[in-house]
């Protein structure tokens, strides 16, 4: 695990830009404190900061093949690269290590760009070519590890952050009116645009190749969802999933206890990460060390449930307290974040991944199995609703729903079984736009409630939902795997991956999350929807699979949520700190937010009539953002954010995004 850079010029490096490289990755000492490395030749210079993981004395970046043409910087780990380096032998290749960077090099020899194909693991990728002047970055399948790059037609820049990609030299830092409109709608910088004009993250299981003529940006790899049945399989079938289901995980968890350093858990007590560690367990000698936070308040805190698990594994097991030092927090995390977040269980995350690397340096999560099976229960909500609109025409919902939900009250204050303003609002609305609703801050009204006229007209004919639509529309299967299509496309690579890896790298953590293998991944993809939800039961192939290793009281434990006390946060220790910095003079997201309306959402918020916490921590974390890295770099004028097109592609010099899945 570590942070990479690098600069390509095609035609030639200017004399101060030999060591830039270098200079970027040093911004990233957090994600790489252990060593630091650099190339550079006439065209290129690379930057590595290292966590030793995997072969410790020899495993320094960048690497190369023999003879030095093809150079690769690497963040992640490949988990079956010593089968693949035993295959490179058989070749002829020699190899001077035994890490898995240097495989790379020599797969890319032997393979060219489909040499991506053949890895299982998490990872982002550059490979400089000499030979050919030739830049490759390649992003892992479900966006584990995460690439930032820019190309302005005459060189390209990357790094594992984009604080270290805005250090590249002369790149001007210009907020991006259609960013700031998806960060107010989901609580993040959706892929692949960036908080910042010009500097893009490369999607998930894409691919970009850099040449003197151009870049092209295609997809090698797409989750592979077809026509699965929607049917209840029988007890046969069943018994048959859930077996394969088992072994797979077990074989992925297996496989990341490689390591050469101190390796733990995360451990919830939840289904997710109860499984991930009781897979641990049936392959581990010693105790486990297992990590667990906790809240004062009884709704959020899993101390207990975790605690459980750990005594009937008899793992090593370690607590840690969430204490209220929320301004402390937010303001940490802006700075390791680079981009507004929104996400407030980052605190909670940060605070464990510090705990835990007090004895670890590697940490198995169970990261990605709500999304890929269906552990929220707004799922179960969207099969509802959906299953109400068929058996209405559209108009007739648009007139009876619709205006129900715009006249019905907000109301936070009722019981929740009386705050129908959202249902009803979701049933005049069709099925993928319901569920973005459902996914972003305030049902994705902020924008229009929040934005000043000058910024909202710099926006006008920009819809934040319209990515989620075209994944909707490209994934033909039934409507629960198009929803988990779209949530694994966007709310998990974005939100829930991107927190993980930041609060893990700013400590030196490296996280890996067995339940995101892309052989599991696949399988999920092709089983019936049934054993993913059926009825009230969710992640139903997962719990079937957590009976047989821990029994039913752990398997049928519903989810509690990695949830923080925000709405009491504002009404405590943040309430100062959010009056001072977002109504002030001085506050730099005034000028596109409108502060009469933020004055009225934390006046409603102190007198209880709204539940506002989750928007006043978005907001929060925007003013803290700005005043970090667009403090004089606000200003927005006409045209500069990214083009609107259809695809919502950015060009620069030649930049082609091929859209289609690998056959």
């Amino acid at each position: 695990m570590c942070g990479i850079a690098g600069l390509v010029r095609f035609a030639g490096l200017r004399p101060h830009e030999t060591s830039v490289g270098r200079d970027m990755a040093a911004l990233l000492r957090h994600r790489g404190p252990d060593e630091m490395g650099a190339y550079a030749d006439s065209h290129a210079s690379l930057g590595h900061a290292r966590l030793r993981i995997i072969d410790l004395a020899d495993g320094r970046q960048p690497m190369s093949n023999e003879d030095g043409t093809i150079q690769v910087v690497f963040n992640g780990e490949i988990y079956n690269h010593q089968e693949l380096a035993e295959r490179l032998r058989d070749r002829g290749h020699i190899l001077r290590t035994h890490c898995d960077t240097e495989v790379l090099a020599h797969l890319y020899e032997d393979h060219g760009d489909s040499f991506a194909e053949q890895l299982n693991g998490m990872f982002a990728i550059a490979i400089w070519d000499s030979r050919s002047r030739r830049l490759v970055l390649v992003r892992d399948r479900l966006g584990v590890k995460p690439l930032y790059w820019t190309d302005d037609g005459c060189r390209v820049a990357f790094a594992s952050e984009l604080k270290a990609v805005l250090a590249c030299g002369d790149l001007e830092q210009r907020v991006n009116p259609l960013a700031l409109a998806d960060y107010l709608t989901f609580g993040h910088v959706p892929a692949p645009r960036t908080s910042f004009s010009g500097v893009r993250k490369l999607e998930p299981g894409c691919m970009a190749v850099c040449t003197a003529s151009g870049t092209l940006v295609r997809r090698w790899w797409d989750i592979p969802f077809g026509d699965a049945d929607s049917g209840k399989p029988d007890e046969r079938v069943r018994q048959r999933w859930t077996e394969d289901f088992a072994a797979l995980l077990e074989d992925a968890v297996n496989i990341r206890l490689m390591s050469d350093v101190p390796l733990g858990a995360f451990l919830s007590g939840g289904v997710d990460s109860s499984a991930v560690v009781a897979a641990m367990c049936r392959h581990s000698t010693d105790p486990v060390l297992t990590h667990t936070v906790g809240f004062d308040e009884p709704y959020c805190d899993e101390r207990e449930a975790a605690r459980e698990v750990a005594t009937r594994l008899n793992t090593d097991h370690r607590e840690v307290m969430v204490c209220s030092d929320a301004a402390g927090a937010v303001e940490r995390l802006a700075r390791h974040f680079d981009e507004p977040f929104a996400d407030s269980c980052a605190v909670p995350m940060l605070r464990l991944s510090e705990i835990t690397r007090q004895r670890v340096t590697v940490a198995l999560s169970g990261d990605g199995g709500d999304e890929m099976l269906a552990g929220y229960r707004r799922y179960r909500f969207d099969l509802a609703e959906a299953s109400i609109r068929s058996m209405c025409p559209s108009w007739l919902r648009r007139s009876t729903a619709g205006v129900a939900g715009r006249l019905y009250p907000k109301a936070d204050w009722l019981p929740r079984p009386l705050r129908a303003k959202a249902t009803l609002r979701n049933l005049a609305c069709d099925d993928i736009t319901a569920h973005l609703r459902s996914t972003s801050l305030a049902a994705g009204m902020l924008p229009d409630l929040l934005l000043r006229p000058e910024t909202r007209s710099r926006v006008v004919g920009y819809d934040p939902f319209a990515r989620g639509r075209d994944l909707f529309a490209r994934c033909s299967s039934p409507l629960l795997n198009r929803l988990l299509y779209v949530d694994m496309k966007t709310l998990m690579v974005d939100d829930i991956l991107t927190k993980v890896d930041r609060a893990g790298m700013a400590v030196g953590l490296e996280v890996r999350t067995p339940l995101l293998d892309y052989r599991l991944v696949e399988l999920v993809a092709r089983m019936p929807v049934r054993l993913k939800l059926d009825g009230r039961r969710d992640k139903v192939v997962l719990r079937d699979t957590v009976r047989r290793w821990l029994g039913p009281q752990v398997a049928e434990r519903r989810k509690k949520g990695f949830d923080v006390p925000v709405n009491a946060w504002f009404r405590g220790p943040l309430r100062a700190m959010a009056s001072d910095l977002l109504t002030s003079k001085e506050a730099v997201c005034g000028q596109w937010v409108d502060q009469a309306a933020v004055r009225g959402l934390i006046d409603r918020h102190l007198k209880g009539i709204s539940a506002n916490g989750h928007v006043l921590w978005a907001l929060l974390s925007l003013e803290l953002w700005a005043r970090r890295y667009a403090r004089g770099s606000g200003t927005m004028k006409a045209g500069q954010g990214d083009r609107i097109t259809r695809k919502g592609a950015v060009r620069t010099r030649e930049v082609v995004v091929c859209e289609g899945a690998p056959a």
